[in-house]
């Protein structure tokens, strides 16, 4: 009886977890395309901003010590790291630069893409209704670029980037967390700060800094408030992110996607 209860808690957390990042996917979507498009807001700025108040974030959690910190070796983070720089920086593109269901649309790619890196680069085997659900996924993002009357080429090649990225982004993450034996809040401590670092030296080469358009711009109030509070959901789907893959799988987290995709597009 106490091992059935223990099961239904279990179950009970991950659906929880599901649950959340669902909610706070969408939230920063559709915030995202908000500073885009009536702020004009730099990507890789916003990038920048997102990476640094996951770190600040995590830095409370620890001094508040919800977990505690494990020495990692830097160089065995270097291209999680760097990854999750272009995760972001693309998938911020393809925001950027497609519809919001457009965009939505070409993440769901990002599971037959998990499952092909899986099989072919792991050897970990999918059943066979799980290989099957490829086929309507990939058919509808090709049917949807192919009729798409707002098509963008720049915003489809963004799109294919963040999604290539995204996925073995997402591989990688499980792959760590097991290898290096650690928990969501530990990896994601060490490797923000290091995503911020290469952000840091990436973005005057990219986008201005100082004066109109910079990240130190002349901004409104409204404007900086609204970086800030996607900054803050940023941190939250990021951690929500290494939690379920944590505690699922990569594939489990792209499903849960596919159900925000059909959502923001409603």
């Amino acid at each position: 009886m106490a091992l059935l209860v223990d099961r239904v808690r279990g179950h009970g957390r991950i659906v929880a977890g599901l649950l959340f990042n669902l909610l706070v996917s969408i939230c920063i979507v559709f915030l995202n395309k908000w500073i885009y498009v009536h702020h004009g807001f730099p990507n890789m700025s916003l990038t920048l901003v997102h990476f640094v108040v996951t770190w600040l974030g995590l830095y409370i959690c620890q001094k508040l010590d919800i977990f505690a910190p494990k020495s990692l070796p830097p160089s065995r983070l270097l291209l999680l790291a760097l990854s999750f720089c272009g995760f972001v920086v693309f998938t911020n593109l393809s925001l950027q630069n497609n519809t919001i269901g457009t965009y939505q649309l070409a993440k769901a790619m990002t599971t037959p893409v998990i499952i092909a890196i899986q099989t072919f680069c792991y050897q970990k085997t999918f059943s066979t209704r799980i290989q099957l659900t490829l086929i309507p996924i990939t058919l509808g993002v090709i049917l949807n670029s192919y009729y798409d009357v707002k098509f963008n080429f720049l915003g489809m090649v963004f799109a294919a980037l963040g999604v290539l990225v995204t996925s073995l982004y997402q591989v990688w993450v499980g792959a760590k967390q097991h290898e290096l034996q650690v928990n969501s809040m530990q990896l994601l401590y060490y490797q923000a700060p290091m995503s911020s670092a290469m952000l840091l030296v990436a973005v005057p080469f990219f986008e201005p800094v100082f004066g109109e358009g910079g990240i130190f711009g002349p901004w409104s109030v409204s404007a900086l408030l609204m970086v800030l509070l996607s900054g803050v959901i940023a941190f939250m789907v990021n951690l929500s992110i290494y939690w379920i893959i944590g505690n699922t799988s990569p594939v489990t987290q792209e499903m849960k996607s596919l159900a925000g995709c059909h959502s923001s597009r409603l």
